[in-house]
């Protein structure tokens, strides 16, 4: 198999061409080599590709690719390693960013929700990325909060009424902080996110919707591996899914 047929059959999947985003979605370093193994990880940082090199990959899928439209374009430092990496090895680049966040099941906003015990009741934010649901065992936030740490193996830190008991969740992964006074509007008791801001903190206490940030890698790990094992299934191709694990 090689890299047009994939790429073509996962932007179908992923409906990459409803989205506006702030990368280019798809294929974004061409390798040289027929795809017979993937890797799949959140971002394609210089450890990440080594490791995938090293497991034999053909073709890595990332969240996290190269290219946004704030960066720099020259390929120089960082940026030129990465990108020789993959061309001196023949390994080919896919990323995918909005598209991922929002499919209905392989996404990462649905694979949370699997995860975490909550249901999908409707979406909100920029392009409906984010989730709005309510949890099948409601708890405290203290308690929702030990169980969230428990799932993604990442204490979360939790802003607002420790004590309030969460029935409705609103959720979006990575950087989406800035959704929580929607989310507050929508009626969520609580809301959870990958990062924090300044802002975020007065926010919680103020609007009485709590909280809770359980870190933007360990918010995004999984849609990814999804779409990992969904190829690897549709193609027949070995799957790997490498965690290189970040603190944020």
């Amino acid at each position: 198999m090689f890299h047009k047929e994939l790429e073509d059959y996962t932007g179908r999947l992923l409906e990459v061409d409803r989205f506006r985003d702030y990368c280019p979605n798809g294929l974004q370093v061409e390798g040289s080599r027929q795809i017979r193994k993937i890797a799949t990880g959140v971002t394609a940082s210089l450890s990440f590709l080594e490791k995938a090199r090293d497991e034999g990959a053909d073709a890595v899928f990332v969240h996290h690719g190269y290219f946004w439209k704030s960066e720099d374009p020259s390929i120089k430092g960082i940026k030129r390693k990465r990108i020789a990496l993959l061309i001196e090895s023949g390994i080919s680049l896919f990323a995918y960013h909005l598209p991922l966040d929002a499919h209905p099941e392989i996404g990462n906003n649905a694979r949370l929700a699997l995860r975490l015990g909550f249901s999908i009741d409707s979406r909100f934010g920029n392009q409906g990325i984010a989730m709005l649901g309510k949890v099948w065992n409601p708890a405290s936030a203290e308690e929702m909060a030990e169980r969230i740490g428990n799932s993604l193996s990442r204490k979360p830190a939790i802003f607002g009424d420790k004590s309030k008991v969460i029935k409705s969740i609103a959720w979006c992964s990575g950087a989406a902080q800035d959704y929580l006074l929607e989310a507050s509007s929508l009626g969520a008791d609580a809301y959870l996110s990958g990062e924090i801001s300044e802002q975020t903190v007065h926010e919680a206490e103020e609007s009485g919707t709590v909280y809770i940030c359980a870190g933007h890698h360990a918010t995004e790990r999984y849609g990814i591996q999804a779409l990992g094992e969904h190829l690897a299934s549709a193609f027949s191709v070995e799957h790997v899914h490498i965690d290189t694990d970040n603190p944020i």
